[in-house]
């Protein structure tokens, strides 16, 4: 590639951190927190995403060593194409494409929702009827403007990006602080019984928020998609990487305990929003509700603008080794940004308010499949590339080796098994029917691409930098 056609590494340390972290902490732990407590106990779901997240930095582990050794654009698909072959790279990374979608088109569903909270009845001019919810065009309006920024921010380069995600994400940890120390002051360890509970056992109520984790801790691996953005040494992007996994598992144990301690099992309402209560209940004041509220919804752009990043570079990387049209391999002269790539996200995500909340969430959902299936083909590639080059350059070398790897297969096969018909947790028809849509087209793109410029694209990939 010619300099022109390279990306910028301007991403330090802390930009790193924060894109991951942010990335993870989203908005869902407004939303389910007080869920979560009322299934499990205050006790039993702390447990429940310890469990959780050992499981994901397993998998994380893997994800770590492969990003230090192959340090190029587009994560997944460099370390599957390596180690798994041509049509096992396109599908792990047109997977995970499907989920970094998703999620950035929920966060224009979810932004809406979040200001009906702090504007109650904005939402006017009634629209139409989809799935039950009734789509307004005040509330459409605030989705597709929001959409528009960070679609502007992206384009514009990935140094607007990472400063965004910087003080966004300072914004929610500040919050996040000042709330859990309130908490211990004004709580009452009365409050954090009953500290295990479930129906029809206590192992059920942990199991109902344990199939819940590795869904709220998806994000950690933008970081592999912008690692040609990144400036450190390979040796600390994987270190990086599982330390962003350990934060926010410290951030959802440190939010369960604090609301727990403020408003106990019976102060917590089922049908609203735990921790902005807790918050309001610690401070003794509606100010403080209201900017936990403030700090959910710089969860939504944290974990928009981080997922804008990773499916953009994704996409960008499936271009560059002929899986996809060659205009989405194409970097913008100016903010060596992959420009068609950010559209095409941007587009999808603008339509998607016009369909409702109901039609994100069947979203969310059949993405979040895709990017699971990813995790159990970056699995196998670690322990295929174990066995087949283990003499390849590792900045970063995982201990457990095999026998971690195929841990991770094993783990991931059982999250990958949550999505299935028999899980409590199985998709409904529409996602099935989202996801095998999202696939096929993406086979049919394949075949073309593959006919059209061969299979000689892709030799450079994961080959770069060992």
């Amino acid at each position: 590639m010619s300099d022109t056609a390279r990306f910028v590494r301007v991403l330090a340390r802390r930009d790193v951190l924060a894109l991951a972290f942010g990335a993870m902490i989203g908005w869902g732990w407004v939303v389910m927190t007080g869920h979560w407590i009322l299934t499990a106990g205050s006790l039993g779901a702390v447990l429940a995403f310890v469990i959780g997240g050992l499981a994901i930095v397993c998998v994380g582990l893997t994800y770590a060593e492969l990003a230090a050794a192959m340090p190029e654009a587009g994560g997944e698909h460099v370390y599957s194409y390596r180690g798994l072959g041509h049509l096992a790279s396109f599908v792990c990374t047109w997977s995970i494409v499907l989920g970094y979608m998703t999620v950035v088109s929920f966060e224009a569903v979810a932004l809406p929702t979040v200001v009906e909270n702090l504007i109650p009845g904005y939402s006017v001019g009634h629209l139409w009827t989809v799935a039950g919810w009734d789509v307004n065009a005040s509330w459409v309006a605030v989705a597709v403007l929001g959409s528009l920024v960070m679609m502007a921010i992206n384009y514009v380069g990935v140094r607007t990006a990472a400063l965004v995600q910087k003080l966004v994400t300072l914004l929610i940890v500040a919050v996040g602080v000042m709330f859990f120390t309130g908490a211990l002051f004004s709580g009452n360890g009365g409050n954090l019984a009953p500290l295990v509970t479930g129906d029809p056992g206590v192992a059920a109520g942990i199991l109902s928020v344990l199939v819940m984790v590795p869904f709220m801790f998806v994000g950690f691996d933008v970081i592999p998609q912008a690692a040609e953005e990144i400036d450190l040494p390979h040796r600390d992007i994987g270190r990086l990487l599982i330390f962003s996994v350990v934060l926010a598992v410290v951030w959802y144990a440190a939010m369960l305990f604090g609301t727990a301690y403020v408003l106990g099992h019976d102060g917590i309402d089922p049908g609203g929003l735990a921790v902005p209560d807790a918050m309001a209940a610690a401070f003794s004041g509606g100010w403080a509700g209201k900017l936990m509220v403030l700090a959910g919804m710089a969860g939504i752009v944290t974990s928009w603008n981080a997922f804008y990043i990773g499916g953009s570079r994704a996409i960008y990387a499936l271009a560059r080794a002929g899986m996809l049209p060659a205009v989405f391999a194409r970097l913008h002269p100016k903010h060596r940004t992959p420009y068609a790539a950010i559209i095409l996200i941007g587009v999808v995500s603008t339509i998607a308010p016009f369909f409702g909340r109901s039609t994100g969430v069947w979203l969310v959902d059949a993405g979040g499949l895709g990017i699971v299936i990813a995790y159990l083909f970056v699995a196998a590639s670690f322990v295929a590339l174990r066995y087949r080059e283990p003499d390849m350059p590792r900045p970063f070398r995982t201990a457990g080796g095999v026998t971690l790897g195929v841990i991770a297969v094993v783990l991931s096969v059982l999250i990958v098994g949550l999505y299935l018909p028999f899980s409590p947790s199985a998709l409904k028809p529409v996602e099935w029917a989202i996801f095998a849509i999202w696939m096929m087209a993406g086979l049919g793109m394949y075949i073309w691409a593959r006919a059209r410029y061969g299979l000689e694209p892709a030799r450079h990939v994961g080959r770069t930098s060992s």
